[in-house]
């Protein structure tokens, strides 16, 4: 689906992401994991055409991404961003319906009944329909969130890009929107590349993990094989201890504080 071929991007003069090689293939779910600063966001910006490629061409179902307008972009990609506060005069169902405006026709300026049922539906899939009628505003960090992706459903997009949509979630939420995340990949085949700053919901819920560091891809593979001890250890400079899950057999991080005097 999504084929990145020797790219490097940035911003103004100072090209971040260097010869980023990457291959996505329908249905997948892929973690983007790294340090600070490392470029992970900056590899979902140019994903999405905000910032362009110095050198090097990203490929969408093999057509270059260069030629396709934003309006077109966004009927295939949809992007969710970190939680936040937001001030909204609008209500749940009107934000939530602006995903449709990819798919308006020329001189469209009102919904149709399909545009409204498909937001409906993303609302039942997100359980955001209850807050409907609801100023966005008013909503929780946790139930914001969710209202964010049922608007990113209703642009029906193929790939879906997430920027640490956890974070600032309590763990209750974090657990709700990752399950959700996986439901759709698992159930009507969407594509998911998701920035995560939380290596241990990584492991649990990513089918392949991408590890960036200096704005380059340091390693790519299943989460067994990513989340080692040394290769932790050694982009992140900290210590740690990586133990198999005794429910999931997933790797689990275990930090180890400065104080035990391990290095």
């Amino acid at each position: 689906m999504l084929e990145i071929c020797n790219l490097t991007s940035g911003y103004d003069s100072k090209f971040f992401l260097k010869d980023i090689n990457l291959k996505v293939e329908g249905k997948d779910f892929v973690g983007v994991i790294g340090p600070n600063g490392s470029g992970k966001t900056t590899l979902l910006r140019a994903i999405t055409k905000i910032i362009k490629p110095h050198k090097g061409e990203i490929l969408f179902e093999k057509e270059n991404l260069e030629k396709l307008s934003f309006k077109e972009v966004a009927k295939k990609i949809a992007v969710v961003s970190q939680a936040r506060e937001i001030e909204l005069k609008m209500s749940v169902e009107e934000f939530v319906l602006l995903g449709r405006i990819p798919h308006r026709r020329k001189w469209q300026f009102l919904e149709t009944i399909s545009d409204e049922k498909i937001a409906e539906e993303a609302m039942v899939s997100t359980d955001t329909l209850k807050f409907k009628d609801r100023f966005v505003e008013t909503l929780s960090a946790g139930e914001r969130q969710l209202v964010f992706i049922a608007r990113a459903l209703t642009q029906q997009p193929k790939l879906f890009l997430l920027d640490e949509p956890t974070s600032h979630l309590d763990i209750a939420h974090q657990i709700k929107i990752l399950d959700l995340i996986k439901r759709l990949n698992k159930e009507v085949d969407l594509t998911v590349i998701i920035v995560l700053h939380d290596l241990n919901l990584a492991g649990e819920y990513c089918d392949k993990i991408i590890l960036m560091n200096n704005g380059c891809i340091y390693k790519t593979g299943l989460p067994v094989e990513v989340l080692t001890y040394q290769i932790i250890e050694e982009v992140y400079k900290t210590v740690v201890v990586v133990k198999e899950n005794p429910i999931s057999a997933k790797p689990h991080v275990f930090l180890v504080p400065n104080e035990t005097g391990l290095k």
